[in-house]
């Protein structure tokens, strides 16, 4: 699924290598050994097939806004466009605000990624502003839509 160009169309333009996929795994394990939660593996229940990711992290790549964690979602492409990045999301967001107490949780889709700020908008988070994330080793600096949940907004909206 990583290797797929539309998966990683934001911020890379092109799918992960192997390497880069191994890589990337890697990370979000030690991740989980560092601050105690992350992404989780999303399975379609009906088929059991894996479909993507869906889960918190903490937004590294913004230094501005740290501390933070933010809610995040990366889905096969065959499986767009069914809810599923909506109802992954939405679990996060309740560990999120039940289990770890949460104040806050972002969402930083990048600028022209109209399907993630979609889904961060359905699942009522509201827009906070346009962010200027800083380039890294495979791309270069990218714009991001800032979006952001409290605790009060997720308990009005369940």
């Amino acid at each position: 699924m990583f290797a797929k160009p539309e998966v990683w169309e934001y911020p890379y333009g092109r799918g992960l290598t192997r390497r880069e996929t191994h890589t990337f795994i890697n990370t979000m394990i030690e991740e989980w050994d560092q601050c105690g939660f992350g992404c989780w593996i999303a399975i379609e229940r009906a088929t059991a097939t894996v479909v993507g990711y869906v889960g918190l992290s903490v937004p590294m790549f913004l230094p501005e806004i740290l501390p933070a964690v933010e809610v995040g979602w990366r889905l096969d492409p065959d499986h767009w466009g069914r809810g599923l990045a909506s109802e992954g999301a939405r679990a996060a967001l309740r560990e999120g605000f039940t289990t770890l107490e949460l104040d806050e949780v972002t969402s930083i889709p990048q600028t022209g990624n109209t399907a993630s700020f979609m889904v961060a908008e359905r699942i009522g988070m509201r827009f906070h502003r346009t962010v200027s994330i800083p380039a890294n080793e495979r791309r270069g600096e990218v714009e991001g839509r800032l979006y952001t949940m409290t605790r009060e907004e997720w308990i009005a909206c369940t």
